[in-house]
């Protein structure tokens, strides 16, 4: 799981987050924040839509 997708807007705590969006990212984006934990109701076939729409617009 080398290649695990860390994002604020995927975070169980994102609603709660007092630090969503300050903590420091990589070159990929995936933020580096002690207190993320993935929401495991977003599953990565979801992610991977809107990052395909995304790119598209």
């Amino acid at each position: 799981m080398g290649n695990e997708r860390k994002f604020c807007s995927i975070c169980a705590w994102r609603e709660n987050c007092q630090k969503r969006f300050s903590v420091t990212t990589d070159a990929s984006g995936s933020v580096r924040c002690t207190e993320y934990s993935r929401d495991l109701s977003i599953k990565d076939k979801d992610i991977d839509l809107v990052e395909q729409a995304c790119r598209e617009n």
